[in-house]
């Protein structure tokens, strides 16, 4: 995991830092979305507001910016509606002929930032960026109207697709640059349903195949807001967990244990975004706090906890004001500080 990766460009070889040797520890960063109509005070914004800068999606900007709708660009057989609709040709549909449009309007957010990143010469800072999963998009598909076979046969190409497409382009504007890649995946809190279309055990392939597509070139991980079977989820292969800091973990302390033995990093969704927006710093890094309190009685390392952490909002702020998406940001950087505090008072107290 602490390996370090090297990048072609053309006669040029591009060594790039591993992500946790350049991360500290509770460092903030954000869930993909933002609500700007702008792109570039987008790009500015996410710049400006996260210690790990993200490559935003504008989905208010255009609905063509919307997960789904990016992850069906260059799709033969499925269009896309003027207001994000989906349009099928199951007879036409060729993942074999799945191509990258980084010109479309599905990537204007994410051109925007390597168009930023080329003009102030942001070669080798560390940058995250998110797309939807393989599962998530199947369902998508599926009810759309695509035979559940082919829902996640498009679904595994196009996503595996657009991500090497997406990586190459980082890669080419920000040289040297640790990328952190984040598959999101709402639809995994139905994984265990009995209506689900696909097992779980095909799920998780459909996930972990999408993950090893980038290794050992970028850190991978996996976003979910819904609660989920998490230990399914790290049967995958993930290196970082993004979820809300929910009580509900308790329950699944002892594999998240093992998963941060094993040099796992987790995103603590430490600030809600579901409806007002309204919890201050301290209220939000008591409930987080409290959360890491019952984790450590059930056995977890309170110092692995600190260190191996970012803080980031529950799900990403698109659908809020700009007012609403910087309120939020400022209090995750409050409790991002607080955490890098404790890691730093723990490795003193140890001698580390």
């Amino acid at each position: 995991m602490g390996a370090m990766t090297t990048t072609d460009h053309g006669a040029d070889r591009v060594e790039t830092v591993p992500l946790f040797d350049v991360i500290t520890p509770g460092a903030s960063t954000g869930i993909g979305s933002l609500p700007h109509r702008d792109a570039r005070a987008g790009v500015e914004f996410a710049l400006r507001e996260h210690e790990l800068a993200v490559i935003p999606s504008l989905p208010r900007r255009s609905p063509a910016e919307a997960m789904i709708a990016q992850a069906l660009v260059g799709v033969p057989g499925i269009a896309l509606g003027q207001y994000g609709s989906i349009a099928v040709d199951v007879d036409r549909i060729d993942t074999s002929a799945v191509r990258t449009d980084l010109g479309s309007d599905s990537f204007v957010g994410f051109r925007t930032f390597c168009d930023v990143a080329l003009e102030r010469g942001l070669a080798g800072m560390p940058v995250k960026w998110q797309f939807v999963g393989p599962i998530t998009l199947g369902v998508a598909l599926i009810r759309a109207g695509v035979p559940v076979d082919v829902a996640f046969e498009v679904g595994e190409t196009a996503v595996r697709q657009h991500v090497r497409a997406l990586h190459a382009e980082v890669a080419r504007c920000m040289p040297g640059s640790p990328q952190l890649v984040l598959f999101d995946e709402p639809w995994l809190g139905e994984l265990a349903d009995q209506d689900f279309p696909i097992d779980p055990d095909h799920a998780i392939d459909l996930l972990s195949g999408a993950m090893a597509s980038l290794q050992p070139d970028a850190t991978v991980g996996v976003h979910c807001c819904a609660r989920t079977d998490w230990a399914s989820v790290l049967a995958a292969g993930p290196q970082v967990l993004s979820l809300p800091a929910t009580g509900d973990l308790v329950s699944v302390g002892g594999y998240l244990q093992r998963f941060l033995e094993h040099d796992g990093w987790i995103a603590w969704g430490a600030v809600a975004t579901d409806g007002p927006i309204g919890v201050t710093a301290g209220r939000a890094w008591y409930h987080l706090s409290g959360l890491w309190c019952e984790l450590v009685q059930g056995g977890a390392d309170p110092v692995a906890l600190r260190r191996q952490s970012f803080v980031t909002p529950h799900c990403g702020l698109g659908m809020h004001s700009p007012v609403v998406a910087e309120r939020v940001c400022r209090t995750v950087r409050d409790i991002s500080r607080r955490v890098r505090d404790q890691a730093t008072a723990a490795r003193f107290v140890l001698g580390a």
